[in-house]
């Protein structure tokens, strides 16, 4: 018989919360040598070869200083910003990176690590973090003022620690939170941010060539229940049960929310309209697609679970990617059914 996702309700210390910050076991086993360059994009090459180099920058031992003169600072800025578009490696590259250097380094999304800061509070995840050689920030976005001056904030106390940044995205650095709100506002918080990082542009095609998906036409219900009964380890959910439920488990602990889920299966599914709710919707998709944990779904197709209003919006980028990830994590639960 399945379980029911809504009946977790994960509790994790501090150092549980910190492990989490390794590259998802989505990209488990990456390296810089099972990184592929197309030969028609030379930025890939570049990229490749300057993540190298810099990832001997971060394993290098700190330079001595002079009793009368200060040591000079380590060639090349503290962080680098991979921007390119979807699916042309760049959190391949940067797991890569993370497994490339002696630690200590953390590895996390932007949201996780905003996250991380509501979870401990800003002074305690600095000084949890500053412990580390390098932190990786994978997909690098500024959706609101708060998390602009917050994000700005950590980042400056990190590189003033001797932190060493890398990040990935698709804005380049100078543009972030352009078109999402009154960024000329913020524009000193912004280019504070842009100052960290070499800018590393990544071209090519989608090699995932996910435009070309669509959602899976959704199950009847009596076929999503019986596939659930069959699979060990699956969950079996009303979708209002799930969105109701993530309001209850703070952001930081969903990854410990779905762990060890073999399927989940949703039942009812419709659009949502709230954007709080849609925006921790996103975060468990995430999660979702960094385990490889199949969706299978009754209801509306899962390419529909976002009102237009929010795919014209501001988080729209959150909304695409969510949808993109839904779709393929739907295609793999196409494979459990009868």
């Amino acid at each position: 018989m399945p379980q029911s996702l809504t009946a977790r309700h994960p509790e994790l210390s501090v150092a549980s919360l910190l492990d989490e910050f390794v590259p998802p076991p989505h990209f488990a086993g990456v390296s810089f040598e099972s990184y592929v360059p197309d030969p028609h994009e030379p930025t890939q090459r570049a990229a490749l070869e300057a993540l190298q180099v810099f990832a001997h920058r971060v394993g290098a031992p700190p330079p001595k200083r002079s009793l009368f003169r200060r040591a000079a600072p380590p060639e090349g800025r503290a962080g680098v910003y991979l921007d390119g578009g979807f699916g042309v490696g760049k959190t391949h590259l940067l797991a890569s990176l993370w497994r490339a250097v002696p630690g200590p380094a953390r590895f996390g999304t932007f949201v996780e690590y905003t996250n991380l800061v509501g979870a401990l509070g800003f002074r305690a995840a600095v000084d949890a973090l500053k412990a580390n050689k390098l932190v990786c920030i994978d997909e690098f976005e500024l959706d609101d003022p708060g998390d602009t001056v917050l994000m700005s904030t950590l980042l400056g106390e990190l590189v003033d620690s001797g932190v060493m940044l890398a990040a990935t995205s698709n804005t380049l650095p100078d543009r972030l939170g352009e078109g999402r709100f009154a960024a000329e506002d913020f524009l000193r918080e912004i280019q504070g941010l842009s100052a960290h990082f070499d800018v590393l542009r990544i071209d090519g095609p989608d090699y995932r060539h996910r435009e070309q998906e669509v959602a899976p036409e959704p199950l009847a219900d009596e076929d999503l229940r019986q596939t659930a009964d069959r699979v060990p380890g699956a969950h079996l959910d009303r979708f209002d049960d799930v969105v109701d439920h993530l309001s209850t488990v703070h952001p930081s602990r969903y990854g410990a929310l779905v762990e060890g889920m073999s399927l989940l299966a949703l039942t009812e599914v419709h659009p949502v309209r709230d954007q709080a709710q849609a925006l921790r919707l996103v975060v468990l998709v995430d999660r979702l697609y960094d385990r490889d944990i199949p969706v299978i779904s009754s209801g509306v197709p899962l390419d529909r679970v976002f009102t237009e209003d929010m795919l014209r919006g501001g988080y729209r980028k959150k909304y695409y990617r969510a949808i993109s990830r839904l779709v393929s994590l739907a295609r793999d639960g196409q494979s459990m059914v009868g």
